[in-house]
């Protein structure tokens, strides 16, 4: 008995020592397995956001006040005839682009040659009388100095001489009021323009100022109208003071200016319900790109700002405190600026405060960084 518990006792601490031993191993295992891959892994680095930059620039802009425009005719004029007839024929077009003395409508000569021709044959009749009255008075004056013709009866020839004339002078005026009848039986252009559609078919029978044939715009030049409010109107005349005052009309959906002209008029009272004052500018039209009744809009350029600190309008962000831009900080850190807006000049725009010239701004990215947050400069392109 003593033996067997001696023999138990030596395999128990046999036991306890082999699982040491391999508990011992299996620490140091892990020891030199954390330490290797330790070694093999660092900590990765921080990521830097590439962004792109722009400078500001100091530049001269033009200053221009932009306003809603309609266009309107110089002249718009309703067709119609000076004399009654039928109207014989139709010589241009609906919608045709005439020029001044164009024939447009004939009405049927026929009855005003007639009357021409009455009028001419009354001349020749009253020349004739007039002839054989001066020959008498001529012969009767002979007879009065001889003493063989009364004095009543010379009388009565020089009365029948100034009837003759003053007949005389009758008709010719009624050769000149028929050949004035018969040349408004021709319609012209009175100036150049475009025709609308016509109102009366061949053979309508046109009564004097009652009838109407067409219509006839021009549109070369034109005016562009608009109304700047009372607040601009200062501006407005001091650069009238200054010089002609340069106008750009852009058509809708266009952003270049498509005809140019100059401002040629405003009205001499505010009207006091809008507070806005009539003017107009008269607008080159060659190629009848503008048509009246069309609404445009227009630039007046008052005058040129010179030293204005200019970005790019992309580098703009927005905030329940205003616009800002993100500056390029001290150790490439973005450094965010609120900033007051001036005028724009294509794709810039000016500052009015918040930055300097020189100043680095960040043009892209802007969703992706914020204050304080590391960066990195992309190399610049050429200011436009």
């Amino acid at each position: 008995m003593r033996k067997w518990k001696i023999a138990l006792g030596a395999a128990v601490a046999v036991g306890a020592i082999s699982v040491a031993s391999v508990h011992l191993l299996d620490m140091g295992n892990l020891r030199l397995s954390t330490g290797t891959a330790g070694a093999a892994t660092p900590a990765p680095a921080a990521f830097v956001m590439p962004v792109p930059v722009a400078s500001v620039v100091k530049k001269t802009i033009p200053i221009y006040l932009d306003y809603a425009a309609r266009i309107e005719p110089i002249r718009s004029i309703t067709l119609q005839a000076r004399v009654p007839g039928y109207l014989q024929e139709q010589t241009a077009q609906d919608g045709a682009d005439v020029r001044q003395g164009d024939l447009l409508y004939r009405i049927s000569p026929d009855d005003f040659q007639a009357a021409l021709d009455q009028a001419k044959a009354q001349v020749q009749r009253d020349t004739a009388t007039l002839d054989y009255a001066r020959s008498n008075l001529g012969r009767g004056t002979e007879l009065a100095k001889s003493g063989y013709l009364d004095k009543d009866s010379f009388d009565q020839r020089t009365s029948t001489l100034r009837e003759a004339q003053a007949s005389l002078a009758l008709n010719q005026a009624a050769v000149r009021t028929a050949e004035l009848n018969l040349s408004y039986a021709e319609i012209h252009a009175p100036f150049t323009g475009r025709l609308g559609s016509n109102q009366a078919s061949v053979g309508t029978l046109v009564s004097v100022a009652g009838t109407v044939l067409n219509t006839l715009v021009q549109l070369d030049p034109i005016y562009v109208t608009f109304n700047p409010s009372e607040t601009d109107l200062a501006e407005i005349e001091q650069a009238r003071a200054a010089g002609p005052v340069d106008v750009e009309v852009l058509l809708p959906g266009q952003t270049e200016t498509s005809q140019k002209g100059e401002l040629t008029f405003i009205d001499n009272t505010v009207d006091h319900s809008t507070g806005t004052i009539t003017a107009r500018a008269t607008i080159g039209n060659a190629k009848f790109t503008l048509t009246p009744g069309q609404y445009v809009r227009v630039r007046l350029h008052i005058r040129q700002q010179p030293d204005a600190l200019m970005v790019p309008q992309t580098a703009l962000g927005s905030s329940q405190l205003g616009k800002y831009l993100y500056v390029v900080g001290k150790g490439n850190t973005v450094d965010q600026r609120l900033v007051s807006l001036g005028p724009t000049s294509g794709d810039l725009v000016a500052i009015l405060s918040g930055v300097s010239e020189g100043d680095q701004v960040i043009t892209g990215n802007l969703q992706k960084i914020g204050p304080g947050m590391p960066i990195s400069p992309l190399p610049q392109k050429p200011a436009t």
